[in-house]
Order: C-alpha cells, then sequence, then structure tokens
C-alpha cells in the first residue's frame, strides 16, 4: 500500500494511485509513505525518485553505517518505533529516504506517529513544507508517545512499591512482573537512544535545512531527559527487585527457624528414647509406672527448652 501526499495549487492532496506519480513534478512532492509495499510500489517510487530504496534487512541492522548513510542527492535514516502490547512491547523497523524536499518512509506495521501527522498535513499544510518538516513531526509525536509510554511504566512501578510497602505477599509471579518491567524499559530506552542516533545524523548533514536544525536540537534534548526518567526507573526496578529478594529470603529464613526448634526441641525426648532403644539394662524399665516417669521427663524437657528459647527470644 502507498499513500502519496504532494502539492497542487498550494493545497495539499493525497493519493493511493501509482498513475500520479506520472501526473507530478518531484518538486510537488511532499510524503510517500510505504505500508508493506509490493515490489511494483517500489521500483515506481525508485524510478520516480532516481534512487534505490533499502530492503527491509538492511533497515533491521544494528550497525551505524547501515542505519544512517547519505548520497549525493539522499539522505537514508533507519530507525525502531516501539509497538506496545498487554504484555510486552516489540520494535519494528522504518527506513526513510530525504531527497531534497521529498521525504519516502518504509514500514511494515500501522504507526500512530504516521497517522496523526498525515491527518495533520492535510488539515494544515502550511505546517509541512518539506519532507524534512514531515520527519520532524513523526518524531515529535513519536517522542511524546514514548514519553506516555515511560509515565505508564514509572506510575506501574509506584503500584508495585506500594504493594510492597502493605506487606502484600509476595511471590514467584511477582518476581516475574517485575522483570518484565526491566525488559520493557529496557526496550524504551534502546528505542529512544536509537533515535538519538539519527537525529544527531540528520543534525550534522549539510542537506539539512537551518530551520530544521533548530528543531532537531529541541527534540535532542526531549531525548535526553526521556533517558535520565528510563534510568531513574531501571534502578527504581533493580531497588524493588532486591527488596522482594530480601522478604523472600526472610520468609525462607523463618521457615528453616521453625524447622531448626522443633528439632531442638524434639532433640532431648529423641536421645532419651534411644538410650532406652538400646539393649542394655537401664532404671525405670519393666513397668507402667516406669513409662509414665519416662513420658513426663520428656514432656518436661521439652517444656524447658522451650521456655529458655522464648527467654532468649530465639522463638
Amino acid at each position: 500500500m502507498i499513500k502519496i501526499f504532494y502539492t497542487q495549487n498550494g493545497q495539499a492532496e493525497v493519493s493511493e494511485s501509482l498513475a500520479i506519480l506520472k501526473q507530478i513534478g518531484r518538486e510537488d512532492a511532499l510524503w510517500l509513505d510505504l505500508f508493506n509495499p509490493t515490489g511494483e510500489e517500489k521500483r515506481a517510487v525508485e524510478l520516480f525518485l532516481d534512487t534505490t530504496l533499502q530492503s527491509r534487512a538492511q533497515a533491521e541492522e544494528i550497525e551505524s553505517s547501515s542505519r544512517y548513510s547519505e548520497t549525493l542527492e539522499a539522505i537514508f535514516a533507519n530507525t525502531n518505533f516501539l509497538i506496545p502490547s498487554a504484555e510486552n512491547y516489540t520494535m519494528e523497523s522504518v527506513s526513510f529516504v530525504l531527497t531534497g524536499h521529498t521525504i519516502t518512509s518504509i514500514r511494515q506495521v500501522p504507526l500512530r506517529s504516521f497517522t496523526d501527522i498525515q491527518r495533520r498535513i492535510l488539515f494544515n499544510p502550511k505546517l509541512y513544507p518539506t519532507g524534512f518538516h514531515v520527519l520532524v513531526g513523526i518524531l515529535e509525536n513519536r517522542i511524546d508517545l514514548d514519553a506516555d509510554m515511560i509515565e505508564l511504566m514509572s506510575k506501574e512501578i509506584g503500584q508495585y512499591s506500594k504493594r510492597v510497602s502493605l506487606g502484600e505477599d509476595v511471590n514467584e509471579e511477582f518476581l516475574l512482573d517485575i522483570n518484565q518491567l526491566q525488559e520493557n524499559t529496557m526496550l524504551v530506552r534502546e528505542n529512544i537512544v536509537d533515535k538519538q542516533r539519527m537525529i544527531s545524523s540528520i543534525l550534522r548533514s549539510d542537506k539539512t535545512p537551518d530551520v530544521i536544525n533548530g528543531k532537531l536540537g529541541i527534540l535532542l534534548k526531549d531525548i535526553s531527559s526521556l533517558i535520565n526518567h528510563t534510568d531513574f526507573s531501571f534502578e527504581r526496578l533493580e531497588y524493588l527487585q532486591n527488596t522482594v529478594l530480601g522478604l523472600i529470603e526472610l520468609d525462607q529464613n523463618k521457615i528453616m527457624k521453625v524447622f531448626t526448634m522443633v528439632s531442638l526441641l524434639l532433640m532431648p525426648p529423641t536421645l532419651i528414647a534411644s538410650c532406652y532403644g538400646m539393649n542394655i539394662e537401664l532404671p525405670l524399665v519393666g513397668g507402667l509406672w516406669d513409662l509414665a516417669i519416662i513420658l513426663s521427663g520428656m514432656v518436661v524437657i521439652v517444656v524447658l527448652v522451650f521456655l529458655l528459647f522464648r527467654k532468649k527470644k530465639m522463638m
């Protein structure tokens, strides 16, 4: 699928037909948005722009040389967009090609940032006179969404901290939830840092207009603040995880203490019973009253040991 945004008589127009590329000039094309494109659509755009688009494999490479590159006519930039779900987050690569005043985007999944900017272009095209302005708009929108995700994660961390403070039962599932939050926090940070690298590269390019440099500088400051926030959230999660592990260890120590106390309480009666189980002559053997005396002695010893532990505050 392709959406072609272009200007005609000072108005923003959009078309999903490849035929429009033969009717407009390159200076009229504002944004070519390729969503899960077919081979025919990619070839038509390559012919229109007189350049070669990157494949999905190239867009997903992590080497810096593959994430950003320039030619005499174009800027090629790849970045990741975070896709939140109910259980975890995933990242999808998006490619941008800036040729003159035109931007081309290649993506495989629907993204809210793209839909929002497309709606704004049709509503107020004067805000997006070039492809660079479209790119800045997409990044601004995406960074705002990332900030919202970070805020939601921070609130979720606060809820888990409150549960621990209130003394709620913590178990393996609780730890797994915290671990998932840590994974999501790292993904958000990685996603933001990836955009930071791309924006810094575009900012250093001679092809970037001066008016765009100021906007990109503001975006870098916003990203730096978000990175600091994610670092703080990760530290909170580590502290929370250590606290939970400490509480679990305390519970285990209490259980072991109970077993130890029971073993110590039963040790004297067990020793007496073992002695009378040996095939040797011992006092108080043979009569019913002898058995009662022995059992009473065992009970007295257990009570005395119990009282001793209570006095020493060991129980």
